[in-house]
């Protein structure tokens, strides 16, 4: 069994499947988290939309701590060209 990672064709505005994240997506979900407070986001799995800067949607598990109650919910996060910070551009409860 081969160990090569396939790569997904790009396709120009579409986006990708959603994957495992990795340590970068990590550091971008956190930045753009910062500072958020009541709702506590945890990332399962992340898809990518190359723009001009890129889209992120994090699959993330969702709670309001000390409540035990947990959902799932979709982290729209975009990250600038520019390498400016990135920044939470949408959270839709699934």
């Amino acid at each position: 069994m081969s160990t090569e990672k396939v790569l997904e064709p790009i396709i120009a505005g579409g986006w990708s499947p959603y994957r495992p994240i990795d340590a970068r997506e990590q550091e971008i979900f956190d930045q753009a988290m910062e500072g958020f407070v009541g709702v506590k986001y945890t990332p399962q799995s992340v898809s990518t939309q190359v723009v001009a800067g890129m889209n992120y949607r994090f699959k993330s598990l969702a709670s309001m701590p000390p409540s035990d109650v947990v959902w799932e919910a979709i982290v729209e996060i975009y990250q600038p060209l520019n390498g400016g910070r990135p920044y939470v551009t949408g959270i839709t409860r699934l």
